[in-house]
């Protein structure tokens, strides 16, 4: 297993904080069809999971997806959102690492990112009954978190595979993780 270097830090952070601004442009949208859409507008919610998994599939060492969660966290936090989104944000990310690790950060497919943001998702989840967030009726729980894991899922599995395969294609990250053996000594230096 590859240690972190300072490139792959400064990346997983750069990373993070990339997401921790797209967080607040999507909390206002989410906030702006709430009167429109009220119930369907959880379908929107997965982008807040796809942070950790976005930065693992990018650079593919164990540590990166609660990195990343925490730095956009830290962001969030910092422009306004409180502390508590700190929480949040290491609990989707180390749900999302434990995922990784329990198959030894070998799994870059869309099925496997996505169910890393269903168990952001469902750590979330845990929080909110924790926070008392999540005090519904058991159906409206069902349709509200079901609707955010199939958020979660399409965001961190599909969106977020197919940006990654689009940035292998284009050779982008091969200065990040090499191709081929030799040319990781290059990055060494």
């Amino acid at each position: 297993m590859k240690k972190l270097t300072f490139t792959d830090l400064l990346i997983t952070i750069m990373v993070g904080v990339v997401f921790g601004i797209l967080m607040k442009f999507w909390d206002d949208l989410y906030t702006a069809i709430k009167p429109v859409l009220p119930v369907a507008r959880q379908l929107l919610y997965g982008m807040w999971f796809m942070n950790g998994v976005f930065a693992f599939l990018l650079i593919r060492k164990p540590g990166v997806a609660l990195i990343a969660s925490i730095a956009g966290a830290g962001l969030s936090a910092f422009i306004g959102h409180g502390l508590g989104v700190l929480i949040y944000g290491a609990a989707q990310g180390l749900a999302a690492e434990l995922l990784f690790a329990a198959f030894r950060y070998r799994k870059f497919s869309i099925p496997f990112a996505g169910l890393a943001g269903v168990a952001s998702c469902a750590a979330s989840f845990g929080l909110d009954l924790i926070y008392g967030y999540a005090d519904l009726e058991t159906w409206a729980l069902i349709v509200k978190y079901g609707l955010r894991a199939v958020s979660a899922f399409i965001f961190t599995g599909v969106f977020a595979v197919l940006v990654i395969r689009a940035l292998e294609a284009t050779g982008v990250t091969n200065s990040i993780r090499p191709v081929a053996k030799e040319e990781y000594s290059l990055l060494d230096r």
